[in-house]
């Protein structure tokens, strides 16, 4: 499991440019005051959907 490209979805492989990439395009839209708001907001949205999905599998 020491592969560094991460499948998602879609995405077949998202490597270390690639993220280095997403990085600098967020920080130039959202500007260096937004991001975090917008991390903690992406986390909470991750975490409710990784509950919900949890909650599905439980029935």
């Amino acid at each position: 499991m020491n592969n560094p490209l991460i499948s998602v979805g879609f995405i077949p492989s998202l490597g270390l440019p690639e993220l280095i990439l997403i990085g600098i395009i967020a920080l130039v839209i959202f500007g260096p005051g937004k991001l975090p708001e917008v991390g903690k907001a992406m986390g909470k949205s991750l975490a409710e959907f990784k509950k919900a999905q949890k909650s599905m599998d439980d029935i």
